[in-house]
């Protein structure tokens, strides 16, 4: 084959829509849940992958790790890959066993090696026990349904505020203490399990919530160049400066975190879809909205040192903060270039979602273990000092699916019915 021809098909594999192109995902897909098919413990709940998908047993077992995985093999199962519904039923033990607080109501934060229960209750672990059961619902799974109609009423009685619209973060473990602490990672999470939940259950009202965070997040994204404040008091004032003496946290970094821009982008795109179906006006401010999130976004952390690759955190001027590059940021930048231009037509996004295709490719993917590099330097030097292994595969696999299905639904319910996308629906 003449280098000119290999050429071409090298640039078909990154292109969305080429045949080229879903093989090259289906190829990841199927790499993805193999790799992660050791993660259940003896009880169900999530072991932490390392870098060759061994699980790592001297680490904690957390919620939202399992719920990660449940949700991802409970779409495996809808694929029809197999082993994956095993592995969901053996997730969904672990959160309706081991991680299951029976005395004082909802999840845990997760378990030691030892068994030793994990402090507190987190909006953000209970917000993938609405997604996993969501998933697990739609794929068919035994207990799924209760699962979710308790996860509902938990969630609605101790973290969702209808009077603001948002939901509060972090309570001791039993619900006697809420911390002074609001955030948006916790909320974004809250939207996506919500619209998930509306999906699979019809209950319009998780969507209309879901849009009340949305309104909230607009505003104060708007109002701050497009630059998302993460961080806030009880009472809702922006603290800018939050965590700036721990500015690499996992979960509350300080400053912009770009890879949560490009997320709400997303999520903007697609409730507006769900919420105006008859009406193209009425979606048009978000969407509009999602493209001012994700060109803040790319603007500031893609490829700005000279080095491809998104910048985990900038400050409020957006220059980068904290170089590293973190597998989940690429992810979902592939999946929102690619929504994008399924809704407005424009060869931009395209054209993003090619590069950010032939970085993954050539920089992200690891080929000797499997799997993504969940963290690299500015150098491409794979480092673990925020995340060490690969813990689940929840972005990953996501973004092999998100780009080519109905950006109107949350993606179990989107492989559910089919609802594979055309070139755009623009």
């Amino acid at each position: 084959m003449s280098r000119k021809r290999r050429a071409d098909r090298m640039e078909k594999k990154y292109k969305i829509d080429t045949e080229e192109n879903k093989a090259f995902m289906k190829e990841l897909r199927e790499e993805l849940l193999a790799f992660g098919h050791r993660f259940p413990s003896p009880a169900g709940s999530s072991y932490y992958l390392g870098d060759d998908g061994t699980p790592w047993t001297e680490m904690d077992r957390e919620t939202w790790i399992t719920c990660r995985m449940a949700h991802v093999y409970s779409i495996g199962t809808l694929l029809g890959y197999g082993g994956s519904a095993g592995l969901a039923d053996a997730a969904l033990r672990g959160i309706r066993g081991e991680l299951h607080d029976r005395e004082n109501g909802g999840f845990y934060v997760g378990v030691t090696p030892e068994g030793v229960i994990l402090p507190g209750k987190q909006c953000y672990a209970h917000a993938f026990v609405i997604l996993a059961a969501s998933s697990a619902l739609l794929a068919g799974r035994e207990g799924a349904g209760e699962l979710l109609e308790e996860a509902l009423e938990l969630f609605d009685l101790r973290f969702w505020n209808d009077r603001e619209g948002l939901s509060c973060d972090t309570w001791d473990t039993g619900f006697t203490v809420l911390d002074a602490y609001r955030g948006l990672n916790a909320n974004m999470h809250t939207v996506e399990a919500f619209l998930a939940a509306a999906d699979a259950t019809g209950k319009g009202k998780y969507r209309e919530r879901a849009g009340r965070v949305i309104g909230q997040v607009l505003k104060w994204a708007s109002e701050n160049q497009w630059r998302i404040p993460e961080h806030f008091t009880e009472d809702w004032e922006i603290c800018l400066d939050y965590n700036r003496e721990c500015p690499a946290h996992r979960f509350k970094p300080y400053g912009a975190t770009p890879g949560h821009g490009i997320e709400w982008a997303r999520l903007f795109v697609q409730w507006a879809l769900a919420s105006f179906r008859e009406d193209t006006a009425g979606a048009e401010k978000y969407v509009e909205a999602a493209e001012m999130l994700y060109g803040r976004a790319v603007e500031d952390a893609w490829n700005v040192d000279g080095s491809p690759g998104i910048v985990y955190t900038t400050d409020w001027d957006g220059k980068p903060v904290i170089r590293d590059r973190m597998h989940w940021t690429l992810a979902e930048a592939i999946n929102t270039a690619a929504v994008l231009y399924r809704v407005t037509g424009k060869d931009r996004y395209a054209s993003d979602y090619a590069e950010f295709m032939k970085y993954l490719d050539e920089r992200v993917l690891d080929r000797e273990n499997g799997s993504w590099f969940h963290q690299m330097d500015a150098n491409h030097r794979v480092i673990g000092t925020v995340w060490p292994g690969k813990s689940d595969i929840y972005h990953a696999l996501q973004a092999t699916l998100i780009p080519y299905y109905d950006p109107r639904l949350s993606v179990a319910a989107a492989v559910k019915n089919g609802a594979v996308c055309g070139e755009h629906i623009g």
